[in-house]
């Protein structure tokens, strides 16, 4: 069974699939292990795609070539656009998914992709020669041979999970853990810390009242997050909702001593913007209640996720926490809710591109990066697996910057600042967010994703076309005029609108808030713009026209640090003034660039400064030198 491969990608989670289809479709022998491969692609919290700043990952994955979107498409159950009455910028989408038919399409999209291999097995060390990763070691002892290889572990290196005084070694629910692959990366240098997640019981849905419960159902015209798809699924399910009682506080509170938590059993460090219900309930004593959503987990499953109710308590006060919430009086709990830790490699250690820097070829991606969610993962994933492929290929490296992607900003993040907690995706830490939009997503990346060869000639044709048709319509609208006469104000009264004392192009009038497209047709016989996409991006250029140029020109300013690049050899030892805890966190990081390393936490000015002479001074004396 020895075989050499060009990449071999570990884990065949959310990050695993994104990176084996990506390399294998850029034309290298892919193999992809996976302990068990009928849960690969597997929703082992809840099974939902997309969500605030998530879904612009999403819709970034898919215009690069990437596959969630699509599965997502195809298999999803309920439809939400979240902040519907906020700005651009902050709209997201949010699919419900059957959980084992994403696990299921997922899988059948990896069997049928050309040059991937798909191997069932527990990878237990790395093989690593004068410093450059060589392949694999699985649990019988046979060696797998890589050009690169890509690590995808999920919660399941060194995993541990909790309920009660009750813990043991599982990677998830009903799953061995991976325990002498994470000995090898310690062997091999390599900092290392733990964190810790958790999921909430599934409940048996005829045993819930779902009359006393609030009903949620989707959205009526939900757009999809792929630009192949043409049609989404019609079938749908709706969500409900409940709330914790005062009775339910009372239990945690009474026996708060029986969380592993609160009793010094857990180590790892959990998320703050996600605590667990015993958390919510000790933390903010002040709340009567926390809402309580039940979403259902597939078409031919009674199993109902119970988002708010996620702890770590023993079996028996998870049932009369369960119990205590109307309409779930008498529910039967299927699965119960779990902490579990996990290591994760510092993310410091590796570069832009994911590659590690201690050993080269070998390239992390997903929560062994210190981050949470299918998103975050699928998107490392992606850039893993370009990157792996690129590199076996001897291609340059694939990066985007800050301004580019929220891909770029979580990179940048995790590379840059490193992690003290699980890392999630908000649309706060996107400085450039209102042109990083889930809408544009496509127009932003389909470009390079075609570059890459991920990315057909058919769908880069259609893109062009819907950009040729968003400009069209832009220049259409800027060359009509609106003049103000009895007949123009009328109609502009009836929409709410203020009466024109100049004239104004029809661009000018779709800059009011109160003015859609669909609006413009009253002043103009013209022909109108059918497709919604197309009018959705020609309405937003429009209203927010101003603050997108002078986010535009921010960016321009920021290229210019970001385009100022560090001598990679540099000894930020040797700068006079800086303290030692920012030269650890230099020698540690190695910024690129001076904007990367400005982004280094403790960084200021006067240390910037510095730095920037020295290295000047240097570049002198060496100009001198040679002259």
């Amino acid at each position: 069974m020895n075989r050499e491969y060009d990449i071999i990608v570990v884990g065949g989670g959310h990050a695993g699939c994104e990176a084996a289809l990506a390399a294998a479709r850029m034309g290298c022998e892919t193999l992809l292990f996976n302990i068990n491969l009928d849960t690969i692609a597997l929703m082992s919290c809840n099974p939902a795609i997309g969500g605030l700043a998530k879904s612009q990952l999403v819709k970034e994955v898919d215009a690069l070539g990437g596959q969630m979107g699509r599965i997502a498409d195809k298999t999803a159950v309920h439809f939400r656009l979240l902040n519907a009455s906020k700005g651009p910028a902050v709209r997201s989408t949010r699919f419900q998914c059957d959980k084992q038919l994403y696990r299921l399409a997922m899988k059948a999209v990896l069997e049928k992709e050309p040059r991937l291999h798909l191997l069932q097995g527990l990878v237990e060390s790395l093989v690593v020669e004068e410093g450059r990763i060589r392949g694999v070691v699985d649990q019988t002892g046979v060696f797998h041979g890589g050009g690169a290889v890509v690590v995808t572990t999920g919660t399941f290196l060194g995993g541990l999970i909790h309920i009660g005084d009750v813990r043991y070694p599982a990677g998830r629910a009903g799953e061995i853990a991976s325990l002498e692959l994470s000995v090898s990366l310690k062997a091999l240098g390599f900092e290392m810390g733990r964190m810790k997640t958790g999921t909430p019981p599934r409940l048996r849905a005829s045993t819930i009242d779902f009359s006393r419960l609030v009903r949620q159902d989707s959205d009526p015209d939900p757009e999809p997050f792929s630009f192949a798809t043409e049609r989404l699924r019609e079938e749908r399910l709706p969500s409900f909702f409940s709330a914790t009682t005062e009775e339910t506080h009372r239990i945690i509170r009474e026996n708060i001593r029986f969380s592993p938590l609160y009793a010094g059993a857990i180590k790892g460090i959990g998320a703050r913007y996600c605590p667990s219900l015993e958390d919510k309930v000790m933390r903010f004593a002040g709340r009567e209640s926390h809402p309580v959503v039940l979403e259902q987990e597939g078409i031919e499953t009674e199993e109902i996720y119970a988002k708010g109710l996620g702890n770590c308590l023993p079996p028996e006060l998870q049932e009369r926490i369960v119990r205590s919430v109307p309409g779930l009086e008498q529910a039967e709990i299927m699965r119960l809710a779990y902490a579990i830790e996990y290591d994760f490699v510092q993310p410091t250690q590796l570069r832009r591109t994911l590659e590690t820097k201690r050993v080269a070829g070998l390239y992390l991606a997903g929560q062994i990066n210190g981050t949470s969610g299918y998103e975050e993962a699928a998107a490392q994933g992606l850039w893993a697996g370009v990157n792996a492929a690129l590199g076996v290929q001897g291609r340059p490296p694939f990066h985007l910057d800050r301004s580019e992607a929220y891909m770029g900003v979580m990179v940048d993040d995790l590379v840059t600042r490193g992690v003290d907690e699980p890392y999630r995706m908000f649309t706060s830490r996107a400085e450039y967010r209102l042109i990083l939009r889930e809408d544009n997503a496509t127009l932003r990346l389909m470009g390079k994703g075609r570059e890459l060869g991920l990315i057909s000639e058919e769908q880069h044709g259609r893109l062009q076309e819907t950009a040729r048709r968003i400009e069209a319509g832009i220049k259409r609208l800027s060359s009509v005029r609106v003049f103000p006469n009895a007949e123009t104000n009328k109609t502009l009264a009836d929409l709410n609108s203020p009466p024109l004392r100049n004239p104004a192009t029809l661009f000018q009038l779709l800059k009011r808030e109160e003015i859609s497209c669909d609006d413009l047709a009253r002043f103009d016989s013209g022909e109108a713009v059918a497709d919604p996409s197309i009018k959705r991006q020609i309405e937003i250029e429009a209203k927010y026209e101003g603050y997108i140029r002078r986010q535009r020109e921010s960016v321009e300013k920021m290229k210019a640090i970001e385009g100022m690049k560090l001598p990679a050899d540099f000894d930020y030892s040797s700068v006079p003034g800086l303290s030692n805890e920012l030269k650890a966190k230099l020698a540690r990081v190695v910024p690129v660039t001076v904007g990367q390393a400005e982004r280094i936490p403790g960084m200021t000015q006067a240390a910037l400064t510095a730095i920037l002479i020295v290295i000047k001074k240097r570049e002198l004396e060496t100009a001198a030198r040679r002259s």
